[in-house]
């Protein structure tokens, strides 16, 4: 387990709550792979690496987008 970090049940249910101390600057690298034949609708495979608070966070970004749409 990483030195410093913390993490955080919440009885509202607040996904990935992370409390960490920022050692260095925030990176989020995300890479989509999308294969022939299958729909642009479609996510493909995905690899999200970053520091664990940006990478819950962008998941929750993700979902509340596709929520979004569906509501549309």
């Amino acid at each position: 387990m990483a030195t410093g970090v913390r993490h955080a049940s919440v009885a509202g249910h607040k996904p990935c709550q992370t409390v960490a101390k920022a050692t260095s600057p925030r990176r989020l690298k995300i890479v989509r792979e999308f294969e022939a034949g299958v729909s642009p609708s479609c996510a493909g495979r995905m690899v999200i690496s970053g520091r664990m608070a940006d990478v819950c966070a962008e998941l929750d970004r993700m979902a509340q987008r596709e929520a979004a749409v569906q509501s549309a």
